[in-house]
């Protein structure tokens, strides 16, 4: 391989690597999951702050993340702090 093909193959891989972060939702806690709400509690908590949850799971980050309805039925995907229950991220549509 010759510094021509070496400096593009390096810049491929530069550009997949920053799509995939720019992909992958946030990194919520590094607390264990010992110290984590269970799903129980914090799917009670996004129930009475009046979303409809369609979706509810565990993401690699180390969050809680719901697909569902805001009070508008407006479609929400929002990632919660699992220690504390506080919105990390939103995303509406």
């Amino acid at each position: 391989m010759n510094a021509k093909q070496t400096i593009r193959s390096l810049i491929i891989a530069s550009a997949a690597v920053g799509t995939t972060a720019a992909i992958a939702g946030p990194n919520c806690t590094q607390e264990p999951r010992t110290a984590w709400m269970t799903p129980e509690q914090m799917q009670q908590r996004i129930y009475d702050a009046g979303y409809a949850i369609k979706k509810f799971k565990v993401t690699d980050g180390n969050c809680y993340e719901i697909y569902g309805h805001d009070k508008r039925g407006d479609r929400v995907e929002i990632y919660y702090n699992p220690v504390d229950g506080s919105e990390v991220r939103r995303k509406t549509s």
